[in-house]
């Protein structure tokens, strides 16, 4: 008797909880947001970061969470997704801090700044490490919650009209370049330039640039660079990695669920994982390709990398001094970097030398 009016209780109790739970997840779930990014649909590796992303959001909720995606202009200029964001006009942005070092060069950290981490090193200080944290409450003054969405890896230094001997051969060119490289470049005596990508050809075959970067060999086969500026340099020492970033509309984050923060953040981490492992697998027959079609494979000189990891160091210096935001991340960042590469060359470093000098 007493089990039956328990069993009876229970399934009231139950079925009241079936019934209205329901609703309230419901409610949580039927959302429709907006991203708008930096990058044209057209750099497949990088958009299609963002792609991932929307995908796995809406899969993961059974299409209760919807995310339209917009490729550069659409919505907003390329440029112009952070204020957007900020102001709560689109509910995502994806693209990469280093564009917007006009508003505070401490953006860039988010994404690459001069002779700093690899794309290993970058996920260690992210994850493991405090650049989470960091980067969270620095971005918390734009109102923005902040999401790694991929990385290129080291990319590469560019092509260049004509070879470069010396760090005296690069004073005086016409680099298209922007961010932090253009700066410390500047005080090799380069002249930056910040041109899109679709103008770069144009502008090196009429000579009106005298180098260009754009990012690695398999975005860079697309733009066909190879045929009016033949030497290509390496490495990018302005960008050991670059990391690609969701920046969420801190309002619109705050009225997420629990569970649906989670998904966003998974999300977003699986295309992190994604667009490395396309670059990792696409670069090397692009290089092929590249040098097959008579791009000429160089590297930088070593006294072109010293002068210019003494400029860096000059630039970082001035900051420390100028920059309340960049002083509170950038020791943080710098100490990291120092102690990884106490373990890195003993490791990875010597493994990858001795294999690359293999004939695989």
């Amino acid at each position: 008797m007493e089990r039956r009016r328990f069993v009876k209780g229970a399934g009231i109790a139950g079925i009241v909880a079936a019934a209205s739970a329901p609703a309230i997840v419901y409610a949580q779930q039927q959302l429709r947001w907006r991203i708008a990014s930096s990058f044209p649909k057209t750099l497949d590796t990088v958009y299609g970061g963002a792609e991932i992303f929307v995908k796995n959001v809406s899969e993961a909720t059974s299409g209760k969470f919807t995310i339209s995606l917009h490729s550069a202009g659409e919505l907003v200029p390329a440029f112009g997704v952070v204020d957007a964001v900020q102001q709560g006009t689109i509910d995502i942005a994806h693209t990469c801090g280093y564009y917007f070092v006009g508003k505070d060069e401490t953006f860039a950290i988010d994404t690459s700044i001069p002779f700093g981490m690899n794309a290993r090193q970058m996920n260690a200080w992210m994850y493991d490490g405090n650049g989470m944290k960091l980067l969270r409450d620095f971005f918390s003054q734009y109102n923005i919650v902040n999401l790694p969405v991929g990385n290129t890896g080291a990319q590469m230094g560019g092509w260049f009209r004509k070879e470069i001997r010396s760090v005296a051969d690069v004073n005086g060119i016409k680099f298209r370049i922007g961010g932090f490289g253009g700066k410390v470049f500047s005080e090799l005596g380069v002249i930056p330039q910040n041109l899109p990508g679709g103008e770069i050809y144009t502008a090196l075959e009429k000579g009106t640039l005298d180098a260009a970067e754009w990012i690695g060999p398999y975005d860079d086969l697309k733009l066909g660079l190879h045929k009016v500026a033949p030497y290509y340099y390496s490495p990018s020492w302005w960008e050991g990695s670059t990391q690609f970033s969701l920046y969420i509309n801190a309002n619109q984050w705050a009225t997420l669920s629990k569970e649906y923060q989670n998904i966003v953040r998974q999300a977003a981490s699986d295309a992190h994982v994604a667009v490395l492992a396309r670059y990792d697998r696409r670069n090397p027959e692009a290089l092929k390709q590249l040098i097959a079609q008579g791009a000429k494979l160089q590297r930088f000189p070593k006294d072109v990398m010293d002068a210019a990891f003494k400029a860096r160091n000059k630039v970082y210096a001035e900051l420390m001094d100028s920059n309340p935001n960049w002083k509170k991340i950038y020791p943080d960042y710098a100490k990291f970097l120092a102690e990884s590469y106490q373990w890195i060359p003993v490791a990875d470093g010597l493994y990858d030398q001795y294999m690359a000098a293999q004939k695989l």
